[in-house]
């Protein structure tokens, strides 16, 4: 009976607690149904910092990708992520899987988005691959080795220096401290493993005086020894 009063008066407690916070100008409250049931009151100023960070985070991000365009790069958002959890037939964990991003819910326009995947973008450029010179000396087997059509295109000094057009396929992970979680870290090895991407970048902001730079790190040059 003691205990069953105790377990009462914590709970008044708590309803308490909500009610005061519904009430307070410090917290704001949403409402789950059109009943009046109480949802989590939030602090107004960590709602407001929050926001704050997520715009800050959103202007840095649009920031990357117009650097990265006005480079060359073709960008396009990621909706894909890894899963690391994944088991196999027996029920021992996997090698991992790409997965769809999950589905996030908008309370504004009541509805589910696309989530964010992991990294936050896709790009790739047009690079160039020239043909090597043809030195019978160096490279008695190119005969031999080469169709006949880029032998021979290897040999036309018009054609030699245009080589043949490839694409790089890079991803790229805006932070803007630059510190990746060790599961992100671990989701990176299995893209490059996987050959998925051939890099990816790491995008982070760097103070200059009153300007924000961006600093790209390789993620293979920098985890490459830990994360084969």
């Amino acid at each position: 009976m003691v205990l069953k009063n105790q377990v009462k008066k914590a709970h008044k407690k708590k309803i308490m607690e909500k009610i005061r916070k519904a009430g307070s100008e410090e917290y704001e409250t949403e409402w789950i149904d059109d009943k009046g049931k109480l949802s989590i009151s939030k602090d107004k100023s960590k709602i407001k910092q929050g926001r704050t960070a997520r715009a800050r985070g959103a202007r840095f991000e649009l920031k990357v990708r117009d650097e990265l365009e006005s480079q060359g790069w073709i960008m396009d958002k990621w909706t894909n992520n890894v899963d690391l959890s994944s088991k196999d037939d027996s029920g021992e964990p996997g090698e991992g899987k790409l997965v769809k991003a999950k589905r996030k819910y908008n309370p504004f326009k009541k509805m589910l988005v696309v989530g964010t995947g992991f990294p936050d973008f896709i790009a790739f450029k047009q690079t160039m691959r020239r043909f090597p010179r043809d030195d019978p000396k160096k490279n008695r087997a190119s005969a031999y080795t080469q169709p006949s059509r880029c032998r021979a295109r290897a040999q036309d000094p018009k054609l030699r220096n245009k080589g043949a057009k490839n694409h790089e396929v890079i991803g790229v992970e805006v932070k803007m401290n630059g510190i990746l979680s060790k599961i992100e870290k671990e989701k990176c090895a299995w893209y490059l493993n996987k050959g998925i991407f051939s890099r990816i970048l790491i995008a982070k902001s760097v103070k200059d005086g009153r300007k924000i730079k961006i600093e790209y790190v390789d993620f293979k040059e920098k985890f490459g020894k830990f994360f084969g």
